[in-house]
């Protein structure tokens, strides 16, 4: 099974649809008028449906178990044509397109078993997707702007060369993938005044600034202190998400003190200076946090606080 412990919670929604095509058009009446043998095939094959999206990873090996928080079918008849649509909905770490197509092809399967006493020319066909909500590419960076993004590791035995980065690095590999430009990687001491220049420096000319380390109880740990008095507004639902995300893995996440907030229209972020810590910070907040580029943008806009 593919790994998704990275992932974070979100709604997702997906809608399938299937056709069954009869050849008579009395097997059309007979559905609608419920004079079929075996029973309601609306009633029926939508009950055959609900089981096969609670139990797709039964039958699909590499699909995950997952919390089913809503399903919906409707019916159109279109001359001898039933187009079936399944709605289904989790709120989980992946999607439930598999599901919403196993359930339009049970309820599918289900009208054929009912349906071909009366009709032996049923096909079934146009099994697939229709639409998807929740996943990755909903929370794709929309902006038409170019976001570019400076990442400073704050560590005094990288900056002497006693220690390689990593975490920095990891950084920069997850906003690469994203489409961000980075426009510089530097590698500072954990020092107060060092940090809150680099701050100020980089929120003139990018968008984005993260600071990697320096974010636990040592007293060496100072980039909080540095960060805190100069940003404009800070953000604590974004320090919630990396904490709240990183406790559900490591519960050693509770002790770190990531920031967030802005400088004008510069995001500034602390992140914890481990590898893991700064990675699982990274997929807690992004790509949907790049969201807010779009509604710093639209404030300015307005002209509105």
């Amino acid at each position: 099974m593919v790994d998704i412990t990275h992932k974070i919670t979100t709604l997702r929604v997906a809608k399938a649809k299937a056709i069954v095509q009869v050849s008579m058009p009395e097997t059309i009446t007979a559905v609608e008028e419920n004079k079929v043998p075996k029973g309601n095939v609306f009633e029926m094959a939508k009950v055959a449906g609900l089981f096969a999206v609670k139990n797709t990873h039964i039958t699909i090996p590499d699909c995950h178990p997952l919390p089913i928080e809503f399903t919906a079918v409707e019916y159109e008849i279109q001359g001898m044509e039933i187009h079936i649509f399944i709605t289904v909905k989790t709120v989980y770490k992946t999607g439930v397109e598999v599901e919403a197509m196993h359930g339009a092809s049970v309820i599918a399967l289900t009208m054929y078993d009912m349906l071909k006493p009366i009709d032996k020319g049923i096909v079934i066909r146009e099994v697939g997707l229709v639409e998807k909500k929740g996943g990755k590419s909903s929370f794709k960076q929309q902006s038409p702007d170019t976001i570019n993004a400076a990442v400073i590791v704050c560590s005094d035995s990288v900056s002497k060369g006693i220690k390689k980065d990593a975490a920095g690095k990891a950084i920069v590999d997850k906003l690469e993938t994203m489409g961000v430009d980075i426009a510089s990687y530097e590698i500072i001491p954990d020092e107060l005044e060092q940090i809150r220049k680099k701050a100020l420096e980089y929120a003139d000319s990018t968008k984005l600034v993260i600071f990697a380390g320096g974010t636990g109880l040592s007293k060496r740990d100072v980039t909080p202190e540095a960060l805190e008095p100069i940003l404009e507004r800070r953000i604590p639902g974004i320090e919630e998400a990396i904490r709240s995300y990183g406790q559900k893995i490591m519960p050693y996440a509770m002790l770190s003190r990531s920031v967030a907030g802005t400088i004008g229209d510069c995001l500034v972020l602390a992140l914890p200076g481990s590898t893991n810590g700064a990675k699982e910070s990274m997929d807690a907040v992004f790509p949907h946090l790049l969201h807010v580029f779009k509604v710093l943008r639209g404030t300015k806009h307005d002209g509105k606080d």
